[in-house]
């Protein structure tokens, strides 16, 4: 039996102390460590990513599957269960992609509590891949609650001047939606006799119909606070406003993937005969979410604020493209939904990274008041408008395919939500007038601003470069996320 998913959530949890101690003994030294170990884990979901694409499991089936007793007790057990497929793969991919670049962007952007504040890091990375490789339900809502915890410090002690409304605002918000959908986790394990389980790939296709409906709701608040779906959106904007610049980036690229996964593996995997029956309701939902953050975002001053309602406005793409899934049968909704997490996790995550260097180097993130970005910060200013294009799903950039496959998955299930393609006017709209202002106008005499070094600039490849790539070679996400929408579809068909 293969360890390797083990190694991807304890090595970063059993680096944690480790990277504490080399931070408190020399700041350079413990982000070098840090930089490695992010490395190491980065080179470890390479493996897992390539291990799933080279050889996809089956519908309903996972690779790298390690299987042990974790509580065994009379008439009650729990399986320490992982296992990977075309859905989690890109995500656990992604997540040390980004860690290893905040790890590179918070040694400018982060200046007190260090030690503290890379170890944290790591548990929440750790969390995170736990959150994505776990098959059982009681384990996926562990690891699911430990990621609060360093979210919370995150927010809270490095935040900006209203840190700790936006730190409990966010706790309250999703310790209460995870609570609601850990009921629903235990109303299945009951009422799933004589043989309870809390495994996923047991549970899949054997919950009865009528026993799907309570916990289909209890875990579309779970998620949809997670996601977040309109309206309990409202802890999302505080929240990115307040976390330093490198913590948005973590913020939006993966914890909002927990949302979109928790939909996709659970909601539609255990529970798709309720699923399809609200699917109206839910694709409603997501289209109003869209609509929403889009129109909300025009009326935005502050950069950042900008960038956070642009996440809820992408994020809707996803929980449409899986309900056009399971409505339609056409496998490009939960393929387009995959890819969207993906693409959106790095052109939002640059734009956040990007504007945690804006405000060190302006002093602000008022649009108002950051004229003539491209006289005073040259390469700033490039930078901004190549992500703000991959973040409106510009080609050449792969977020205008997921996008597409979304939209075409979406009319294919109900015609009337062709009105989608709306969103990305309005999103290219809002973007655009922000780089009209920000870039394209004559710049403040007053100001006083330098740019960013070309190493930092460089950085931002990183996150820009995979998603140009990506439009060519969109099979690697794409053909491992199909026998996962064969799976989802073929539980109703």
């Amino acid at each position: 039996m293969s360890f390797v998913l083990s190694l991807l959530i304890f090595a970063p949890l059993a680096a944690s102390p480790l990277v504490y101690l080399t931070t408190r003994m020399s700041r350079r030294a413990g982000i070098y460590l840090s930089g490695l170990l992010g490395l190491f884990v980065l080179l470890v979901s390479a493996y897992v990513f390539w291990a799933v694409f080279s050889s996809p499991p089956q519908p309903g089936q996972y690779s790298l599957v390690e299987r042990g007793s974790w509580v065994s007790v009379p008439f009650f057990g729990l399986d320490y269960l992982l296992g990977v497929d075309g859905l989690s793969t890109p995500l656990i991919l992604v997540t040390s992609l980004l860690t290893v670049l905040v790890v590179f962007g918070s040694r400018r952007l982060i200046d007190h509590h260090e030690p503290e504040y890379y170890a944290l890091l790591f548990v929440f990375e750790g969390a995170i891949m736990g959150v994505f490789t776990s098959l059982n339900l009681i384990l996926f809502y562990v690891f699911w609650e430990v990621v609060l915890v360093p979210m919370f410090f995150f927010i809270g002690v490095w935040g900006g001047p209203r840190r700790k409304y936006a730190a409990m605002k966010f706790i309250l918000f999703t310790y209460v939606g995870s609570t609601i959908m850990l009921l629903g986790f235990l109303y299945v394990y009951l009422g799933m006799q004589p043989i309870p389980s809390f495994d996923i790939p047991y549970l899949s296709g054997r919950i009865p119909a009528g026993l799907q409906y309570i916990p289909l709701l209890a875990s579309f608040i779970g998620f949809g606070v997670k996601l977040p779906v309109f309206p309990m959106h409202t802890w999302l904007p505080d929240a990115h406003v307040e976390a330093p610049a490198p913590i948005s980036v973590l913020l939006a690229g993966v914890l909002l993937k927990m949302g979109g996964y928790g939909f996709l593996r659970i909601s539609l995997g255990l529970f798709p005969q309720a699923s399809l029956q609200y699917a109206w309701a839910f694709i409603a939902l997501g289209v109003v979410s869209m609509f929403y953050a889009a129109i909300v975002a025009l009326r935005q001053s502050d950069l950042k604020k900008m960038i956070a309602f642009t996440s809820i406005n992408h994020m809707g793409f996803v929980l449409v493209g899986g309900y056009a899934t399971l409505v339609s049968g056409s496998m490009l909704g939960v393929q387009g939904a995959i890819l969207q997490m993906f693409t959106h996790a790095l052109a939002v995550g640059s734009l956040f990274m990007l504007s945690g260097y804006i405000h060190h180097q302006a002093g602000t993130r008022e649009i108002q008041l950051l004229r003539g970005l491209r006289n005073t910060m040259p390469l700033t200013a490039g930078i901004l408008v190549l992500s703000s294009a991959a973040a409106m799903g510009m080609p050449p950039f792969a977020s205008f395919l997921a996008e597409f496959l979304v939209i075409a998955a979406s009319i294919a299930a109900f015609p009337l939500t062709a009105v989608i393609v709306l969103v990305p006017v309005l999103t290219a709209g809002y973007f655009l007038w922000m780089i009209k202002r920000t870039v394209l106008s004559a710049p403040d005499p007053a100001s006083k601003a330098e740019d960013m070094s070309q190493l930092d600039a460089l950085s931002f490849a990183a996150y820009l470069a995979p998603l140009v790539v990506l439009i060519v070679l969109s099979y690697a996400i794409l053909s491992p996320a199909l026998p996962v929408a064969q799976y989802i579809t073929g539980l109703v068909g």
